[in-house]
């Protein structure tokens, strides 16, 4: 059986939640030492799932258990000097059981085809820990290829410059 008949790449739901904060937490666990709070990933992660305003979710499921075994989610940039957006690969998280069987290349084929097939889209992104040479090796696989742009950031949650705690949901 190859791989395209074993991964079901679809559009996350609202019933994939607990699997996807899940992951969201082994995630930046995994990558970064971080604890993310609870409540507000779960907060953020149904806010894309009830609109594509800001991204969206793509799961990678198991055609004959149905158990979703991976996931990404894009989010958008929009670019003034393309006229279009590029869509940013982000919390790329396998099942640590499911690795190395083409879960994460069968998500990415997706995405790009996806993005080639929407002409508001100019380019597809992703930004990696740079210590993380695994995940930049897999990524290398699949065809992307470093950046000449450095990512610099102030952020105000994980930073505890101020909490977003009571910032309601988005519809």
């Amino acid at each position: 059986m190859t791989n395209q008949q074993v991964w079901n790449i679809r559009l996350g739901r609202l019933d994939d939640i607990e699997r996807l904060v899940a992951f969201s937490q082994a995630m930046a666990l995994e990558t970064e030492g971080r604890r993310l709070d609870a409540d507000r990933l779960q907060r953020g992660t149904r806010a894309l799932l009830n609109s594509t305003v800001h991204g969206f979710f793509l799961v990678a499921e198991q055609t004959q258990t149905s158990q979703v075994v991976g996931q990404l989610m894009i989010t958008y940039e929009w670019s003034d000097w393309r006229n279009a957006s590029f869509w940013w690969i982000q919390s790329v998280y396998v099942d640590p059981a499911w690795r190395r069987q083409g879960v994460f290349r069968n998500m990415h084929t997706q995405v790009i085809e996806r993005a080639k097939a929407d002409p508001g889209v100019c380019g597809v992104r992703l930004y990696v820990e740079s210590e993380n040479r695994i995940a930049q090796d897999v990524y290398r696989r699949v065809g992307l290829k470093p950046s000449s742009y450095s990512v610099f950031e102030t952020d105000f949650v994980l930073g505890h410059a101020h909490s977003l705690k009571d910032r309601p949901d988005e519809a």
